[in-house]
């Protein structure tokens, strides 16, 4: 039996407001646990024109996004089946010019056939791209929960602090939760989240919810230049062991 309501199919974004925060890796890593519980899992790279999911994964998708945008393919035949992970995968292609700056009316329609394509999963993880644009934004729109992705490094507060005022500014419903990355150690994370919080809740007059704190691993990088999963690659390893208890909660 499926852990997820068989009435609505949640969908799950990752969002950071700045790159280089370890967001990508931690959508795929999260998707892939969900995948190894039995779940129906579609993994869709948001990072339009920047996009990496097929790189980190070493996968050379047939299709991608740009067949979309063209006309040339609805969205569920772009789909590509990593049997790795066991994920359906969305990918885009990085510094496509079609990908970067798309019209709004694209931008629709990708957030309503990602919507109608939704309907046939578990769930969905979306991999939003880094920044405040509009893409990002419609984006965050389609998800019922919203992952901020941060870490102890000022300017990544900052953005965070940021992104999570853009989202309740468009989507004020939206189910935020931060999650910590790369803490050296759980005080250490706690710390970097109580930061965060006390920002939001002296100017937005908004609690974010702790998700989970991912400590400082090694073998991310390991992971990243082998083009691998890491759960694949180190299942046992402390960043694999704290994304799987995000899914705890």
């Amino acid at each position: 039996m499926n852990s997820f309501s068989s009435s609505s199919c949640p969908i799950i974004a990752f969002a950071s407001g700045k790159g280089g925060v370890g967001k990508t890796l931690l959508a795929i890593t999260y998707a892939h646990a969900l995948a190894e519980q039995g779940e129906k899992v579609l993994l869709f790279d948001g990072d339009f024109g920047l996009a990496n999911i097929d790189i980190q994964l070493g996968l050379s998708p047939e299709h991608d996004l740009s067949e979309l945008i063209s006309g040339q393919k609805a969205m569920n035949q772009i789909i590509t089946h990593d049997f790795q992970t066991g994920l359906d995968l969305i990918t885009g292609r990085s510094g496509h010019q079609s990908l970067i700056n798309l019209p709004v009316e694209k931008l629709q329609q990708i957030h309503d056939d990602l919507m109608l394509l939704a309907t046939h999963y578990d769930a969905v993880i979306v991999d939003l791209g880094s920044g405040l644009e509009k893409s990002i934004q419609l984006l965050a729109e389609t998800a019922s929960l919203v992952y901020v992705i941060c870490t102890d490094d000022p300017a990544s507060l900052s953005d965070a602090y940021a992104f999570i005022k853009r989202q309740l500014e468009t989507s004020p419903q939206t189910d935020i939760r931060v999650i910590v990355n790369s803490a050296d150690s759980e005080k250490e994370g706690l710390r970097t989240f109580e930061t965060l919080q006390k920002t939001c809740t002296h100017f937005l007059h908004f609690q974010p919810v702790l998700q989970g704190i991912i400590r400082r691993d090694i073998h991310v990088k390991e992971a990243v230049r082998a083009q691998q999963p890491l759960l694949t690659l180190f299942p046992n390893t402390p960043a694999a062991s704290d994304i799987r208890k995000l899914l705890e909660k």
